[in-house]
Order: C-alpha cells, then structure tokens, then sequence
C-alpha cells in the first residue's frame, strides 16, 4: 500500500503509523462513570467502505496526516496535513 505524504510524496505504508479513525471523539470526564469509558474505549465504529484515518510519518517527515482509504480495498484516495484538516497533534 502506497500512501501520498504531501510533504514527502508516496511513499510505502512501512513508514507510517496507524492510529486509528480521524473523527474526534468525545472523551469522558475523568470521574465519568465506568460505561462511559467503556463506550470510549471499546465501542467504536468499524465502517465498510471509505473511511478518514489518522496516520503519523513515523520514518519519514513525522508528520500527522489525514489519509482517506477505503477499508475493503485499502485503495488510498489522498491525504492532507492533520493540520490543515483541523486535527493538531
């Protein structure tokens, strides 16, 4: 799988991190009761089809990036700077 950094260009899948969905998420105060950490934690969607996900440039230029992927193909369709897509990391 090939993914176009856009700072560096493509480059393989080997060099990034997953690290999981683009959406924010709504994390629980710190004294939430057990099930809504529960729900955070585990309860997450596992979409069919095109999804946003978050992906590090670990072995390259580190950054964050937004990488659109369709996760019955794993086709890549693009990817922008988290940054700029509103996700700073």
């Amino acid at each position: 799988m090939r993914i176009p950094c856009p700072l560096c260009g493509e480059r393989d899948a080997r060099e990034f991190t997953p690290r999981g969905h683009a959406t924010l998420l709504d994390r629980p105060d710190v004294d939430a009761q057990p099930q809504a950490w529960h729900n955070y934690l585990h309860l997450r969607d596992n979409p069919a089809g095109e999804t946003r996900e978050l992906w590090h440039h670990t072995a390259g230029c580190t950054a964050w990036l937004v990488v659109q992927r369709n996760t019955i193909t794993h086709a890549i369709t693009g990817a922008s700077l988290a940054r700029e897509a509103g996700h700073a990391r």
